[in-house]
């Protein structure tokens, strides 16, 4: 088979890469027991959408999706069964607006069960009745990757697809219940799609200008809208195969199961579900309001979606990820760590618009260091990001160290990103003493309280950039940056027991909240020189309560703030060899 790319900036266009075909199912494949099952007798497990996204959500859609669209109704006919209804209208007024804000002519309904319901493999079974889509109906039951990866990286799985173009239909109509007369309409054919990246670019397994392989579903008399229908996925670790079922039988939309290489690794991974009605767009023949002759209101129904085993597989994830826990390093060697992220495995280093160029810094620890210069564009930004979401909720009394080298003079900030594209970062001003770095132009350590970083609308549970540096004066320089971790702030330092070596830290500050002093305790492993110091909640140094060479073992110092209003501050201890501990007091008048 020829493989042809086109690079595309929309998720499901027709124009894509070709994906290779081939038998997977075997006679011990089989379907097992339900794992899942969404009834619709509510939506606690979604998310409803609401605008008109980017660009009509990357297809030039033409509706504005609105909550009042979607609900729970009972299914018609069905006494005692509930469903979701998707309601598609003829409706403009305030709000009701592209991202432009232009207005738009039609409002319809959208649902995710981002961060509520994940699945990897499994078989999964959706009952939806579709409405007469006549010309620019688009009703869609379909998945992406969880992965913080941009589309069509995270990947995509279309269960089913109605409203495709004329020449989609005509291409194809000669097989499935087809004529082969092209005289087919959007209310007479049905298909599934599966998209990826192969190479920056987007590749589409309905790309098949020579009609080899993809077969879309024919039914002209009756059509498939006005009744229920199902449509399934069975999904494993080495394959995808796409199903409608009419009646009893089973009707496959692709000749073969579609088989994965290592080019769509993405459907490895988890994905989450989106049901939505759109209105023309780039996937139909209405690329305009004028065009929609879709009778409106018109009204999706979806029973039921059921997932259950398949050929031994099949996992159901309900909530965020996993929390981590601990220590999670973004980017370090030699810290002890609960867990790692390793670049191009499981996190990718991104340097934004190519403001930096590779530096030649040495590391501050390990082998390996990231090391910048800017390329004078005027600012300059760079972060980690996890390939999947990462849950830091359990963070919430930690704190984001790292180590940088950066001239005194340059102002920058460090914040984080969330899944859902909410940013917050704190600054560090040039020749300030910022989150205990001293700015001196060598190695120095920072350490921010997660209170200061997710300031009002992050999402610790989902977050997508672990660590992110921003420039915005367009200072010229040279940085590097090394040992970049998180610490929950979980482990307290206890009392040394007998023939255990004492370790580093602060193991109490006593009385808290106090007035008008607190005592604060502390041990050292060894002689050596340390620093204690106050910081308030922006970051900045108030008081030295110590800077001296001390020996191993327990020690205590007093603080009782002068000209310091009510408040909370932080208490830091920083050792000569650049360990630091950080805690939280609260001082009350």
């Amino acid at each position: 088979m020829t493989i042809a790319c086109t690079t595309l900036s929309a998720p499901r266009s027709l124009l894509m890469l070709v994906g290779t075909l081939c038998a997977c199912l075997t006679a011990s494949a089989q379907v097992g027991e339900l794992l899942w099952e969404e009834s619709f007798d509510d939506l606690d497990n979604w998310i409803i959408e609401t605008g008109n996204g980017n660009w009509g959500w990357g297809n030039g859609e033409l509706e504005f999706y609105s909550p009042d669209n979607v609900e729970i109704v009972p299914i018609p006919g069905e006494p005692g069964n509930n469903g979701l209804r998707i309601t598609a209208r003829a409706e403009s007024g305030p709000g009701i607006v592209d991202q432009w804000g232009n207005p738009l002519s039609f409002t319809s309904g959208r649902i995710s069960s981002k961060s509520f319901v994940s699945i990897q493999y499994g078989m999964v079974e959706v009952r939806v009745r579709v409405p007469d889509l006549d010309m620019g109906g688009w009703p869609a039951i379909w998945m992406l990757g969880t992965s913080n990866l941009g589309w069509p990286a995270n990947g995509e799985i279309d269960l089913m697809e109605m409203g495709w173009r004329e020449e989609f239909r005509d291409l194809h109509d000669s097989h499935n219940g087809g004529n082969g007369l092209g005289n087919s309409t959007v209310n007479q054919v049905t298909g599934g799609n599966a998209l990826w990246e192969v190479d920056g670019q987007a590749a589409n397994l309905a790309w098949d200008p020579d009609d080899q392989y993809c077969r879309p579903y024919y039914r002209y008399d009756p059509p498939l809208t006005g009744e229920f229908m199902r449509y399934r996925l069975y999904w494993d670790d080495s394959s995808l195969r796409f199903v409608v079922v009419d009646g009893e039988n089973e009707i496959d939309l692709y000749t073969e199961p579609f088989q994965f290489d290592a080019d769509a690794e993405e459907f490895l991974q988890p994905f989450y579900m989106i049901l939505n009605m759109a209105i023309g767009g780039q996937f139909t023949d209405a690329a305009t309001a004028q065009e929609v002759s879709m009778p409106l209101p018109a009204e999706l129904l979806v029973d039921y979606i059921h997932v259950y085993s398949w050929n031994g597989m099949g996992r159901v994830s309900l909530g965020p990820p996993t929390p981590e826990s601990g220590r999670l390093g973004l980017y370090t060697e030699t810290t002890p760590v609960t867990r790692t992220l390793v670049p191009g495995e499981d996190s990718e280093i991104y340097v934004w618009e190519g403001t930096l160029a590779d530096g030649s810094d040495e590391p501050w620890e390990g082998e390996n260091v990231l090391s910048w210069q800017t390329t004078g564009a005027g600012w300059f930004g760079a972060g980690i990001m996890s390939v999947q979401p990462l849950n830091l909720f359990d963070f919430g009394d930690g704190w984001l160290n790292f180590r940088i080298r950066i001239p005194a003079n340059v102002s920058f900030r460090i914040g984080i990103i969330d899944g859902w594209g909410n940013q917050n970062y704190v600054d560090f001003p040039g020749n300030q003493t910022t989150w205990g770095l001293v700015r001196d132009g060598n190695w120095g350590q920072a350490q921010i309280p997660t209170s200061a970083l997710r300031g009002q609308l992050i999402d610790l549970r989902m977050l997508s950039y672990g660590f992110v540096i921003l420039e915005v004066n367009g200072a010229a320089c040279n940085f590097a940056l090394d040992d970049i971790y998180w610490d929950a702030g979980e482990t307290a330092v206890q009392d040394p027991t007998p023939g255990q070596p004492i370790d580093f830290g602060l193991t109490g500050i006593q009385p808290n909240p106090f007035n008008p002093s607190t005592r604060i305790d502390f041990q050292l492993p060894a002689a050596g020189r340390i620093q204690l110091t106050v910081h308030d909640l922006q970051g900045r140094r108030l008081a030295v309560l110590a800077d001296r060479v001390m020996p191993a073992g327990a020690h205590r110092v007093n603080w009782t703030p002068s000209t310091e209003a009510s408040g909370m501050y932080f208490i830091r201890l920083e050792s000569e060899s650049g360990r630091v501990d950080l805690r939280k007091c609260l001082y009350v008048k």
